[in-house]
């Protein structure tokens, strides 16, 4: 649950849940207001679930006092359960992020340190190589350092002129740079010696991000995969932020190797071997804290706070909008902690996007190990963020995968398409509705219009997992599984989802729905056929003219009938004329006969006399006693048509 999603809650606390459920009751007036919710947080209840106790309260026509107090205890646990479910999801990537933290605090051998970081990123990033090079002043030349992945004993031992090849682009711009298809690329200098070691390695695409110190660049962090791939702008922020964790590491060792130096050299040097000793062992206990506390499921406030204790004084993370515009863009350019009055600035940021700052108020004199230690937490800070994201991604990733699979892949094991859902907190053997939801604020840019799809598959995807659903991308738009709640409706479900995404993305979107459908796991082949109901469904609304609105095919009366993917045809009856049938069956009158009639007769009431029979007024009584039944516009030209429609199915499925 993000925070996004507690902050709708906090607004509207008070608003009706979904109908149908069964929830607990709030308790008497003199109770305690946080009795039901410690119930709902003990069983881990959805959201809908936390309103309850609220609208039960007004119903029963409690104090407002008593109904103040379950509405201020529901945000409350709204937010303990949002941080739960936060803490749990980011728990495993978290540990491998960290790891590589705590390695750098107590660095003790530099080649073990960056095989680690080189290792953690090849797995984070799902690359199929991942390698290092560092620049050799002496020679005049880089070399590669550490290589994960790698096969061809040539491509390991590579060492290059500068400028050339893509890690040479990379060192003279000191950029990040990404190429899909290596050797069709001409925007960097090919060289014999290179094109030979990456075509012995098989590699196809790669990303390339630069090792900083200061602004010198003294190396290159690789990521590879041996087929074309696009790297994405969040996996290319997580190997920059890699990259700075292995210039760190380089760093730190080459103050070791200096302080050993002075050591043997000079006795004067004894000084700065004490005072650099005390910067690595502060800086070590530093990360060892953080490195703590975040596998034990800390947020970024928490590093805020233990750097507080550190620093002796206040510190705060803060988003980037609300920090100093000024003294924030110098030590993103800078890279370290920059002062800003009687505060310290330090930009929180993942390669070139800037996630924020840590702000140390206050303390006007900070002496350089105190400015590193808030810039390495700054460090870890942005580590937090982006492991926050990758783990929602990747749980987007999977809902889509399976959906994926209920559509195309009909043979899977039902077994094994529970046991993936289950994981995924949903119920495929609930009854639930299959939505297509597509764009309508089209744009001839094709950047823009990629950028508008991912925005809209985003929030489908968001959407899915507040609701226990599934959600994927697919035919220009995303496709939807979500479950119904008793009470609910098809074309509820699909309006309410029009609405829920075109306010996330801030365009129209357009949804058609199919019929409820059930026991997915056991006929998965059903999803199939319901999301072509409900693309025909939302094609129908563009039709005609409703861009922005949601429908199923029960809206659309006769013409649901093609729409619908099973040919509800005693449904549309039912709809129809279903009063009339169960009132001649009841009271045993004849006014499905008289409709024959009078449809057959041209709607003349004379005519309809004549071949039934029967009086004129008794053919007006039974007219009259259709038209409470049915509405007061049955013989308008479209019902009529509905209605004749109705009348004939219902006589062909009455036939033996």
């Amino acid at each position: 649950m993000s925070r996004d999603h507690v902050q709708s809650a906090e607004r509207s606390a008070p608003a009706a849940g979904a109908p149908g459920r069964a929830h607990p009751d709030p308790g008497p007036a003199t109770g305690s207001a946080e009795t039901p919710f410690l119930e709902l947080l003990a069983r881990g209840a959805s959201v809908e679930a936390y309103e309850q106790p609220v609208l039960l309260a007004r119903a029963e026509g409690l104090p407002a006092e008593r109904i103040t107090a379950l509405q201020q205890a529901a945000v409350l646990a709204l937010r303990v359960s949002a941080e739960l479910e936060g803490r749990r999801r980011r728990e495993a990537e978290l540990s491998a992020l960290f790891e590589t933290a705590h390695d750098l605090a107590g660095l003790r051998d530099l080649d073990a340190v960056l095989q680690a970081i080189v290792q953690r990123a090849r797995s984070l990033l799902g690359t199929d190589v991942a390698y290092l090079s560092l620049n050799d002043p002496a020679r005049g030349d880089t070399h590669m350092r550490v290589t994960e992945g790698s096969v061809a004993a040539r491509f390991q031992q590579l060492r290059l002129g500068m400028g050339e090849g893509l890690g040479g682009l990379v060192a003279q711009t000191a950029r990040p740079y990404v190429t899909e298809d290596y050797f069709r690329d001409e925007r960097f200098q090919h060289t014999r010696t290179i094109d030979t070691g990456v075509r012995d390695e098989g590699l196809v695409a790669i990303l390339g991000v630069p090792l900083m110190l200061g602004h010198h660049v003294i190396g290159v962090l690789f990521a590879a995969d041996r087929r074309a791939r696009v790297f994405e702008r969040g996996q290319i922020a997580l190997l920059g932020s890699f990259a700075a964790l292995a210039a760190a590491a380089i760093d730190t060792a080459n103050l070791l190797a200096e302080t050993r130096s002075a050591l043997a050299g000079l006795e004067h040097a004894n000084e700065i071997i004490k005072d650099r000793s005390a910067v690595i062992e502060r800086a070590s206990d530093v990360h060892d804290r953080l490195a703590e506390l975040v596998l034990r499921g800390g947020g970024v406030h928490d590093v805020a706070a233990a750097v507080s204790q550190v620093l002796d004084g206040t510190v705060r993370f803060t988003e980037a909008a609300e920090a100093p515009a000024g003294a924030l863009e110098s030590s993103r350019a800078e890279g370290h902690a920059v002062r800003h009055r009687d505060d310290w600035i330090a930009a929180v940021t993942a390669g070139d996007e800037l996630l924020g700052a840590l702000v140390l108020r206050g303390h006007p004199g900070l002496d350089p190990v105190d400015q590193r230690t808030l810039e390495r937490a700054a460090m870890v800070t942005s580590l937090l963020l982006l492991a926050r994201r990758s783990a929602a991604e990747a749980e987007q990733r999977v809902r889509g995968e399976l959906l994926d699979d209920l559509l195309d892949a009909r043979d899977r094991d039902p077994r094994l398409l529970r046991e993936r859902a289950a994981r995924l907190g949903a119920d495929l053997d609930a009854t639930h509705a299959v939505l297509a939801a597509r764009l309508e604020g089209g744009t001839a840019d094709a950047d823009q219009e990629a950028d508008a799809r991912r925005r809209l598959w985003a929030a489908a995807s968001h959407l899915a997992a507040t609701r226990q659903g599934l959600a994927a991308a697919r035919d220009g738009g995303t496709v939807l599984l979500l479950p119904l709640t008793v009470g609910d409706s098809a074309t509820g479900l699909a309006r309410r989802t029009a609405r829920d995404l075109g306010g996330a993305v801030h365009e129209p979107v357009t949804v058609g729905a199919s019929a409820p459908v059930e026991h997915l796991t056991a006929r998965p082949d059903t999803v199939a056929s319901a999301y072509a109901e409900a693309r025909r469904c939302l094609d129908a609304l563009r039709l005609l003219g409703r861009p922005g609105d949601g429908s199923a095919a029960e809206d659309f009366g006769f013409l649901g009938l093609l729409l619908a993917g099973e040919r509800d045809i005693t449904g549309f009856v039912t709809r129809t004329i279903g009063q009339v049938v169960a009132y001649d069956r009841r009271r045993g009158t004849e006014l499905l006969r008289t409709l024959d009639a009078y449809f057959a007769c041209g709607m003349s009431p004379a005519r309809t006399k004549d071949e039934l029979h029967v009086h004129v007024n008794t053919v007006a009584q039974r007219l009259e006693r259709v038209g409470r039944l049915l509405g007061d516009d049955w013989q308008s030209p479209a019902r009529a048509l509905e209605i004749q429609l109705a009348l004939r199915l219902h006589r062909l499925s009455a036939q033996p």
